[in-house]
């Protein structure tokens, strides 16, 4: 596996398909084989660049501070990429759009799935997540934890467990745990969401949120088509948090689509 080594550790990536390049960056309880699904039909018209932000899949957890913005343009300028075609999904989604607004020379288009707003007023719902998540690391229970996270980011609060694509649960599991594990050290270094106006945005973008997906992020999906200029807003009826994973076959021929305009 490819690696790009730095002062503060290493970055995993991965690289298939020939043409203009396009970078996916994982969901903050994923990794990059959360796009695996996807990949293929995209790699059939770009050269597609995944990698695991620091602290997730093969990925070291850094020794120092770090922004994520700026390891994607290290990565870039590693791999010898000018513009690029950008797809980011959750808290990816909000790496990429710092990346834009803070290298918009670096970017041919913009694609959020599920991205998160700083500062947004959450709901109750997420409130609780977040005090039982945090309830279960503080215990030192890491599997009661992953279970948490399971129940809100895969299954959601819209459907049972047996409505979930067999295997999905599997293939998220041990991603999801190597996120949790390393999770305060990267909260530690990490520079965190930058406070860039959406509105800012130059570039052809889309907006995917998923109707089974907890409200609080539907509502912000639709925040963000509203205020960045001429964006398209996608909704995806059988997704809920991680479209890559729960509509994988729709989410490639909306890019697609979206990506030869």
């Amino acid at each position: 596996m490819p690696v790009l080594v730095d002062d503060l550790g290493h970055l995993s990536y991965d690289t298939a398909g020939d043409g203009p390049p396009l970078v996916l960056v994982h969901a903050g309880v994923a990794d990059r084989r959360m796009w695996d699904a996807v990949v293929p039909a995209l790699a059939e018209r770009c050269t597609v660049i995944r990698y695991d932000l620091r602290g997730f899949g093969e990925s070291a957890p850094p020794s120092g501070p770090f922004s994520e913005s700026g390891d994607l343009l290290r990565l870039l300028d590693h791999l010898g990429h000018g513009r690029v075609r950008l797809v980011g999904a959750s808290w990816g989604g909000r790496v990429a759009l710092d990346f834009t607004l803070a290298h918009p020379d670096r970017v041919h288009s913009l694609a959020l799935l599920a991205a998160p707003w700083p500062g947004y007023d959450w709901s109750a719902e997420m409130i609780a997540y977040d005090e039982a998540e945090t309830a279960a690391l503080a215990a030192g229970d890491v599997d009661a934890a992953v279970e948490v996270n399971m129940d809100m980011w895969l299954r959601g609060p819209a459907r049972g467990w047996d409505e979930v694509a067999a295997g999905l649960a599997e293939r998220l599991r041990g991603p999801l745990r190597t996120s949790l594990v390393h999770q305060a050290l990267v909260g530690e270094h990490s520079q965190g969401p930058g406070s860039g106006d959406p509105a800012r945005v130059k570039v052809p973008a889309l907006v995917g949120i998923g109707l089974l997906d907890v409200a609080d992020f539907q509502a912000i999906g639709r925040r963000y088509a509203a205020v960045i200029p001429g964006a398209e807003l996608v909704e995806f009826a059988t997704a809920g948090h991680l479209i890559a994973m729960d509509a994988p076959g729709e989410l490639a021929d909306v890019l697609g689509e979206f990506l030869a305009r």
